[in-house]
């Protein structure tokens, strides 16, 4: 095999638009304060185009409540840099062990080709407590829509793509966890802490799984995020515990998934990624 040379100056030159022509897939972007809504807005910028996955109900129930789909969609279109670079969206409830291929196949037929990147940010809020309070139902709830989804998601991904010739331009997925294996723990959110942690369990090996594919695998843990979901003393108290005397914002951690689906991140994978601005526990 030939020794790599340089990159040309050229070559080291950055693209405005370094994910034109390319395909995403984001899940979980119901509302403009959450952070699959600034990772399709980014992936946009960049160029590429974006299928958005929505389970309005999800975040209907909770206290911050769900925006109108269609304002998602245009938020995500008025960032685009292509204004050609196409703009979908779909809902699909995850818990449903069919729905991850059928989302897929949804975004393989609106582009009318295979889906270039994964970013698997949905999560089921709520319904879950300390290891004295969970009982099997939350258990059964957080593994089905936390983990197993994600997995199939993978799963029906890598078999859109298994067709392809060895590409150039190879796959990105992105999948999220929650920061469960640093100090401290999820004391209080034991279902959810457990399936977010099967996901930064299983990165490598997924990652070794879809090497030969051209496609890397990281999971990124976003950190305390600001999405609506905290007010006052305590958003105040966490507030104080990053460096930056502010939580880290929605585009905090896309600009690292984002990044992740580049070609200048083509030579990391199987890895679980902090982003949480020094926050300190």
């Amino acid at each position: 095999m030939p020794r790599l040379t340089s990159p040309t100056p050229a070559e080291l030159r950055r693209d405005p638009m370094p994910l034109r022509g390319r395909t995403a897939l984001v899940t979980g972007a119901s509302r403009r304060g959450g952070i699959g809504y600034a990772v399709a807005r980014r992936l946009a910028a960049y160029g590429a185009g974006v299928y958005v996955h929505h389970h309005v109900p999800h975040d209907a129930e909770m206290p911050w409540g769900a925006d109108p789909t269609e304002e998602v969609v245009a938020g995500v279109r008025e960032a685009r840099a292509d204004p050609d670079a196409p703009v979908f969206d779909g809902p699909g409830d995850l818990s449903d062990p069919a729905a991850p291929a059928r989302l897929v196949e949804a975004a393989v037929s609106a582009f009318g080709r295979p889906v270039d990147i994964l970013v698997a940010n949905h999560a089921l809020s709520g319904h879950d407590g300390t290891l004295d309070s969970i009982d099997a139902a939350m258990l059964d709830a957080h593994w089905a829509v936390d983990t197993r989804s994600v997995i199939l998601l993978v799963q029906a991904y890598a078999r859109q793509r298994a067709g392809l010739p060895a590409p150039t331009q190879g796959g990105r997925v992105v999948m999220m966890t929650s920061g469960q294996d640093i100090a401290g723990g999820m004391p209080g959110e034991i279902a959810y802490g457990l399936q977010k942690g099967a996901l930064a369990s299983i990165t490598r090996s997924l990652a070794t799984t879809l090497a030969e594919r051209a496609v890397t695998v990281n999971t990124v843990n976003p950190g305390p995020v600001d999405t609506d979901y905290m007010t006052g003393e305590d958003y105040d108290t966490i507030a104080a515990r990053f460096p930056a005397g502010r939580w880290g914002m929605p585009d905090d951690p896309a600009r690292l998934i984002v990044w992740l689906a580049t070609d200048e991140a083509e030579w990391v994978t199987g890895q679980v990624i902090d982003s949480e601005g020094g926050f300190r526990r």
